[in-house]
């Protein structure tokens, strides 16, 4: 899926849609607005050792199609020879194509120990939750995947109608995809080195040239 969109309004609308009567309900003060800019830090999406000899970013996106189809083939078979091996070190990234991709972000990062498995429950279920255009059934999609990982309703919503870390995510995704010139997803930086997306023996063999193999 290829970046050529402004992600101005991602941001704008990027509250899941139970939200947005609460978000404009209410009258802000200056203060209370110049506290809410100032949003939380983004937690990094690791796996493997940490010194390991290969660093992977992947840049990827919940509502790319290429996205789910590289986590239910090429990244299990990545994590099973090289990540659990301690030979990479892999980074995930999201890239916000539109609103229910950063919905979907914010489900997934919950709780941070879950990330990866409700991560993969997304990805897998994607075909099923993504159906549709309905705002409102794309987000109640989502939280009933919360529900099936194991997130309490409670939890769900607040992670979902935290206006504070949908800012800090958008601001995160724009930063890191300027700097790495990310232009499509899945897109993968292999020890500093930009790839597109690609079928797991030359993913293999990259990696396997880059641990002098």
């Amino acid at each position: 899926m290829n970046l050529t969109r402004s992600f101005a309004l991602v941001l704008a609308l990027g509250l899941a849609p139970a939200a947005f009567a609460e978000q404009h309900s209410t009258e802000q003060t200056t203060d209370q607005a110049t506290e809410q800019a100032k949003a939380p830090a983004v937690v990094e999406m690791t796996l493997g050792a940490p010194d390991a000899a290969v660093e992977i970013v992947e840049y990827a996106s919940f509502t790319c199609s290429h996205c789910a189809a590289f986590h239910g083939d090429q990244f299990k078979k990545l994590k099973a020879e090289f990540i659990d091996t301690g030979k990479v070190h892999f980074t995930y990234r999201d890239v916000y194509f539109d609103r229910v991709g950063l919905w979907a972000s914010m489900l997934a990062r919950c709780e941070t120990p879950r990330f990866f498995g409700v991560s993969d429950l997304i990805y897998s279920k994607q075909r099923d939750w993504l159906s549709g255009n309905d705002p409102v059934l794309l987000a109640e999609n989502l939280r009933k995947l919360g529900k099936v990982a194991g997130l309490s309703e409670e939890k769900i919503d607040a992670c979902m109608q935290d206006g504070d870390k949908a800012k800090a995510l958008v601001d995160w995704f724009e930063a890191n995809a300027k700097a790495d010139d990310i232009d499509s997803t899945p897109s993968l930086i292999i020890n500093g080195t930009k790839y597109s997306n690609m079928a797991y023996p030359k993913l293999k063999e990259i990696i396997e040239k880059e641990l002098g193999n």
